[in-house]
């Protein structure tokens, strides 16, 4: 089979699975590809969730993303139904830039997401404020939040508006060190700078949502004592299930975000979300438990940092650009079916209907609602 037919066949399983899937006893076949079977709790909790992936990309074979972005025409319903089978609702797809370049480079890829939604109107619509989250999900669109993995584009205050004005409605503060803070890849943390700390300001003013998945863990700290508004983690894991991880976060970082109000999403790499060993979706499971037990079910939510084909399947260099190194997929995963798998999980795990609906999207749509309210 090939991959066109294999899309194909797999976007009218998904459409009859949202109508009247296919049965088998009391399970549903949902995708062509596997014979993964799936509850009708669980079809029925993605079914009625606003679904968040607040680190989900819609491809990470970006020469075809810049190729939709330049010529929206070439988006067609084979991609867009790639997308609406996976159950997710609104997807975040932020990438980060850095250095002289950064501010241009920001506007640039602002541009072209600009530009693919409000060409693509039937397929996509912009997340700009809480009810368009909810409105992706009643309208049948993918959702677009548009968010940057840094914030080095911010030269001035002025610049979180300007950019603000543009659509972005998240800004993680620092993906490496950068005049704001420390990123949780360097040996050194400088702490939130009084730039940063400002920034911020500025933003819980505007209404754009403030992340630190990959700050340091001093400018992690600094960053929710600085905000009077729910802080995210959009993407991260941990660290007390993977020790030598700094990218994950410690339960003191985890219950100073709670603390904000804000959210934590788990993501679905391997070397994040175990330390060795097989990688599945078990292994993600237990830093959902990990979050929800420490903290509570009310601030913990899903960022994959990943699309719907996994990141295997990429070139050295382009996981390299990624900061990967080795295997990246979990084992036993089928990327394109992840929301239902983890849904399975969490049935299968004894979390109740209201907590499962909270950690799809709930929780974001909470968090983001508080954020992006601006006082009169």
């Amino acid at each position: 089979m090939t991959r066109r037919n294999f899309l194909t066949k797999a976007a009218v399983l998904g459409a009859a699975a949202f109508g009247a899937p296919f049965l088998s006893g009391n399970r549903y076949k949902l995708f062509a590809s596997c014979t993964t079977q799936y509850s009708a709790r669980t079809i029925d909790l993605v079914k009625q969730s606003v679904v968040v992936d607040m680190l989900g990309l819609l491809t990470l074979d970006f020469p075809k993303l810049y190729a939709w972005q330049r010529s929206p025409e070439t988006f067609g319903s084979t991609d867009f139904e790639k997308l609406r089978v996976s159950g997710i609702n609104v997807f975040h797809p932020a990438v980060g830039y850095d250095g002289p370049a950064a501010y241009h480079d920001s506007l640039d890829d602002l541009a072209r997401w600009n530009r693919l939604i409000d060409a693509r109107p039937g397929y996509f619509t912009r997340v700009a404020t809480a009810n368009d989250l909810a409105a992706a999900k009643d309208t049948g669109k993918i959702g677009i939040l548009l968010g940057t993995q840094n914030s080095d584009h911010f030269r001035t205050l002025e610049d979180v508006d300007r950019f603000y004005a543009l659509g972005q409605r998240l800004s993680l503060l620092s993906y490496e060190t950068n005049k704001l803070g420390g990123g949780s890849g360097d040996s050194r943390d400088p702490g939130l700078s009084a730039f940063g700390a400002q920034v911020i300001a500025r933003m819980n003013a505007v209404g754009m949502a403030v992340d630190v998945a990959h700050c340091g863990d001093r400018t992690t700290l600094d960053a929710f004592a600085a905000s009077r508004k729910p802080v995210l983690i959009t993407h991260s894991n941990c660290r007390a299930l993977v020790p030598a991880r700094a990218r994950c976060k410690t339960d003191e970082a985890i219950r100073a975000m709670a603390a904000t109000g804000g959210v934590m999403g788990i993501s679905m790499i391997r070397g994040f979300v175990c330390s060795s060993g097989p990688a599945t979706i078990e292994t993600v499971l237990d830093h959902i438990d990990r979050v929800a037990k420490l903290v509570g079910v009310e601030h913990v939510g899903i960022g994959s940092d990943v699309d719907l084909d996994g990141r295997d399947h990429l070139s050295p260099a382009m996981l390299k650009a990624e900061h990967m190194i080795g295997r990246t997929d979990l084992d036993g995963i089928n990327y394109p079916k992840k929301i239902f798998d983890v849904t399975e999980g969490l049935v299968r795990r004894g979390y109740n209907d209201q907590n499962i609906g909270l950690i799809l999207g709930g929780n974001f749509q909470r968090a983001l609602s508080e954020i992006w309210s601006v006082a009169a």
